[in-house]
């Protein structure tokens, strides 16, 4: 499917049903698969993640968190190359990459419990693992001949940051997970993130706190 309106679109992402066993709707071998233009994907991510409760507002946690799951997830729909493609200006891909936190800010902040996966804490819910996994499955936002790779990876690194100083901690862990990944690249930057955040420590669990400097210096999962 290549022509979607917003609305379908939400619906065609949101609206299955969530099995209790087996995999989800989108593995299945006859299963709708959204196609767009690059420039309308990102239009529509944007739209969803900067301003997502009046979309998802009919849709419960489990639906919300395999909806996402297809649209994000590499490892469901593959890397559709939509964040990447040099036919969309490089000011549209930003705002898509910065709308991230805003996603964060109004749904996971707010639905996911507060519990740490690394750990594999109990007691979460169906969307704490895609918070958490969030920029380990991600598709790639530049590739590397983009002249524009490096305003994208630095918005990236500003948007896990937004999203670090959420009072959720499933929300902090996502961030670090994130940063963890990117230290190799990025380690002026990720260790000054990372380091501003352990010196503003008022009561941090010592496990989340422990996550931090291991991302710090990129030793995560």
């Amino acid at each position: 499917m290549s022509h979607l309106s917003f609305s379908d679109w939400i619906e065609h992402a949101f609206s299955h049903e969530v099995g209790v066993h087996g995999n989800a709707w989108f593995f299945d071998m006859d299963a709708p698969w959204w196609d767009p233009a690059p420039g309308v994907a990102v239009d529509y991510l944007t739209r969803l993640f900067a301003e997502p409760l009046p979309a998802l507002q009919w849709f419960n946690d489990a639906q919300i968190a395999q909806g996402l799951t297809y649209l994000m997830n590499t490892s469901a729909s593959g890397d559709s190359g939509w964040l990447y493609c040099r036919d969309v200006p490089a000011a549209e891909r930003q705002r898509c990459v910065e709308a991230i936190a805003d996603l964060f800010e109004q749904i996971f902040a707010l639905r996911a419990a507060p519990v740490l996966s690394h750990i594999d804490e109990p007691g979460g819910n169906a969307l704490n693992i895609p918070c958490y996994m969030w920029f380990d499955v991600m598709p790639s936002v530049a590739l590397a001949d983009d002249p524009d790779r490096d305003r994208l990876h630095r918005a990236m690194l500003v948007t896990m940051e937004r999203i670090l100083a959420l009072e959720n901690i499933a929300c902090q862990e996502a961030a670090l997970h994130g940063l963890g990944h990117w230290a190799a690249a990025y380690p002026g930057k990720v260790t000054e993130t990372i380091e501003v955040y352990l010196h503003a420590d008022t009561g941090r669990r010592a496990d989340l706190s422990a996550y931090a400097r291991a991302a710090r210096c990129g030793c995560v999962q």
